[in-house]
């Protein structure tokens, strides 16, 4: 009895730096995505430069003197990136700490981690000193992306899951979709750095790039959609999949009326503009999280022993009236 108490207390406690890290990766993916949303809405209202020094704003911690909208904007901005490359070194102290209790590949993924957060940092620093460089501040976006990537990946490897072995070939459409969703992502941050919209409609320059953006648009919805319809298809799709599936359905709608919507209204709508790019960023981490559960599921499904197999009982030659 008491080999058995030990041992469910050694269980409990090996299932703590799991459960924590977890949190806290979660946590961390929220506040980049709020991050990138705080990103755009400072590019669309001009205040990328609002803080004319880096990384202090006007020699100060906090510009009491100087601080408006734009100042605001900029200042918080920094002050979340802050936050989150702070998060970054926790999770990496308590991944490699835990490290016996933990899968072999987390210290090392939460090292990355923080490695693109430290790289972020430079860019950013590099976007005010540069006096927002168009390649710098897509490169600052693009790697912005990859750490929210890095980040989701660590979460849903680590969220409980049990597949069904029904995923097919849905792992590698969702991770086609995620692949061509960053690639469009980097598109519009190009369209945007480079203000190819307004150039194209008023001075019919930058069009290539504008219109690169539109026509690109093409192979992700075809990818998100296949990922979508094939999913309807298999009714013995685990319900997170076929909910992860779903969703990204409704997101692909929603960014398409908002990007006719941003075009139509030539980006004069600075909420519609950052809520256009949120939900995209909002996709593609979607489908990265649908395409990290379907690859745990297909190689479970391979591995021997993971699913039921159904045994077939041999046919007796009992006769029809029961006797022998």
């Amino acid at each position: 009895m008491n080999e058995f108490v030990l041992q469910q207390q050694n269980e409990a406690a090996d299932s703590k730096p799991p459960e924590m890290i977890r949190r806290l990766v979660w946590k961390i993916c929220i506040a980049t995505l709020i991050l990138m949303a705080i990103g755009s809405a400072t590019r669309v209202m001009n205040a990328g430069l609002a803080c004319p020094d880096w990384p202090l704003c006007y020699g100060e911690l906090v510009p009491a003197k100087q601080m408006n909208f734009q100042v605001f904007l900029e200042w918080f901005h920094r002050l979340d990136a802050a936050l989150i490359g702070v998060s970054a070194i926790a999770l990496v102290g308590l991944s490699w700490w835990y490290r016996r209790a933990l899968p072999q590949w987390l210290p090392w993924a939460s090292t990355f981690a923080l490695f693109l957060i430290v790289f972020q940092g430079i860019l950013g620093g590099l976007t005010v000193t540069e006096l927002l460089r168009f390649d710098i501040v897509t490169a600052h976006l693009g790697t912005a992306l990859l750490f929210f990537i890095t980040l989701l990946i660590i979460g849903t490897a680590l969220t409980p899951y049990q597949g069904t072995g029904n995923v097919g070939n849905l792992p590698w459409l969702g991770l086609s979709a995620a692949i061509l969703v960053y690639l469009q992502s980097l598109l519009g941050a190009l369209v945007g750095s480079r203000w190819a919209l307004h150039q194209c409609l008023g001075t019919s320059q930058l069009c290539t790039v504008m219109y690169s953006h539109i026509f690109g648009l093409v192979p992700p919805t075809v990818a998100t959609l296949a990922v979508v319809l094939i999913s309807w298809q298999r009714p013995a799709l685990h319900p997170a999949l076929r909910r992860l599936a779903n969703m990204a359905g409704g997101l692909l709608l929603l960014q398409i009326l908002l990007g006719v919507a941003t075009f139509k209204l030539r980006l004069q709508v600075e909420p519609l503009t950052v809520t256009h790019q949120a939900v995209g960023a909002a996709l593609l981490g979607t489908l990265v999280a649908f395409t990290v559960l379907a690859l745990r599921d297909w190689f479970a499904s391979r591995e021997p022993n993971t699913y039921p197999v159904a045994v077939t009982v041999p046919a007796t030659n009992t006769p029809a009236n029961g006797s022998h």
